[in-house]
């Protein structure tokens, strides 16, 4: 895992002997595996990702490309074009993330160990940026050799781990505009190194955060009756709520409601005069999705009522569902058997839905596309590794298989 020369030779057994295109991410791969350790250890949360967009910015104008900075100072766009490039022709968009999560790092054995306490790429956005920037530069080759037939953009996303995400940003600064097709990887510990996981449809859920406040005058235990019972009705709200709405909405939606946090009082024997529940809603399907903050207000109304509290309900709308689109999963599995499809074992396979949320799904409300499963595990290493853990790592050949896939679907597979 640690060494990019072995690596390179494991992984990049040519599917087509003297492929230019594999020998120009080949030319690039030791560069890009450290790049990914640079930023490994010095990761950055959402909107601070300054070091991290200075560092892409330099590499890109280097490269001779001309990268916009997003309004927020933190990630960029970049595009690039064939030399008879006509105004509005779509593009083909590739986008990564480029923050951290607020965890420690665990890999004590590892040289490229975060040095900041508390923040970790322990999601694999180093590696989903390492894999852009590398199809950047493959790219412009392309485009300079006159090889590029179909406008590239190349997104640079800040703060993904953020509710409801840098995609956002992206979207309000124009990022969209004239994309015609978008695509993303997420690294997959499950998966095996040189292959991707794949999924017509829903592949993540919708995530949104709740926070239920209620209130009531107060008063003694001794006497619940001539107030309102404030914790009664917030125990109450906590354990009916989540089956309520469960009943509520079409069981194929997969909508579940789940608490992390309840407060109320301070003393055994004073009746408070607050109380908050919080806790995140997920939806399998958009539509339940859009269904949702409505039936909990209403449900929420009647079931406060009973106990005489009043109540606000913040409702904040995280990230709808990634839906991914039938024909961008069919180019993005014709552009990884074409590449690497060798007699070695299958390189694409069937993924499951996650319950967690990707902000990817905002601009798929813009333009068709898909989010694959990078494989990042080792074909020997049995750890059991998870996203959003300290010890999360990966199989660092994995950056060179998604340059060369994307890289790919711009110059042969893809199409908007």
């Amino acid at each position: 895992m640690n060494d990019p020369q072995p690596a390179a030779q494991a992984t990049l057994t040519p599917a087509r002997p003297g492929s230019d295109l594999r020998a120009r991410v080949r030319a690039y791969q030791a560069e890009l595996i450290a790049f990914r350790r640079d930023l490994h250890r010095h990761p950055e949360l959402g909107r601070q990702e300054f070091r991290t967009t200075r560092l892409i910015r330099e590499r890109l104008l280097a490269a001779g490309l001309s990268p916009k900075l997003l309004p927020g100072g933190t990630g960029m766009t970049v595009d690039i074009v064939p030399a008879d490039h006509k105004p509005g022709t779509p593009f083909l968009a590739f986008r990564a993330d480029i923050d951290a999560l607020p965890i420690d790092d665990a890999k004590t054995e590892a040289p490229y160990r975060s040095t900041l306490p508390g923040r970790a790429h322990a999601c694999g956005h180093d590696v989903h940026t390492s894999v852009v920037l590398g199809t950047a530069l493959v790219l412009a080759q392309a485009a300079r050799a006159g090889e590029l037939k179909q406008p590239v953009r190349l997104i640079f996303q800040p703060a993904e781990e953020v509710m409801p995400g840098g995609a956002l940003d992206v979207i309000e600064a124009g990022g969209m505009a004239d994309v015609g097709r978008i695509f993303a990887v997420h690294c997959d510990p499950k998966v095996q190194v040189g292959r991707i996981g794949l999924k017509v449809g829903a592949i993540t859920s919708a995530c949104d955060r709740l926070v239920l406040h209620l209130d009531g005058p107060g008063g003694h235990t001794a006497r619940p009756h001539l107030t309102t019972d404030l914790v009664t009705a917030v125990a109450r709200l906590a354990s009916d709520l989540p089956p309520a709405l469960a009943r509520r909405m079409d069981p194929r939606w997969g909508v579940s409601l789940v608490w992390g946090r309840i407060a109320s009082g301070s003393a055994s024997n004073v009746i408070p005069q607050h109380a908050e529940l919080e806790g995140t809603v997920r939806c399998l399907e958009l539509a339940g999705w859009r269904e949702a903050p409505d039936a909990l207000h209403e449900l929420t109304a009647k079931l406060a009522e009973l106990y005489r509290a009043k109540w606000t309900l913040d409702y904040h709308r995280g990230v709808p569902p990634v839906v991914n689109e039938h024909g961008s999963i069919n180019q993005l599995e014709a552009a990884m058997t074409g590449r690497f499809a060798a007699g070695a074992g299958p390189v694409v396979e069937d993924t499951e839905q996650s319950l967690g949320g990707e902000d990817f799904s905002w601009y798929l409300e813009h333009a068709p596309g898909a989010l694959a499963r990078l494989g990042v595990r080792s074909p020997h290493d049995s750890t059991v590794r998870d996203l959003h853990q300290g010890r999360f790592d990966v199989d660092e050949r994995a950056i060179a298989i998604g340059v060369e896939l994307f890289a790919a679907l711009a110059l042969e597979y893809g199409r908007v």
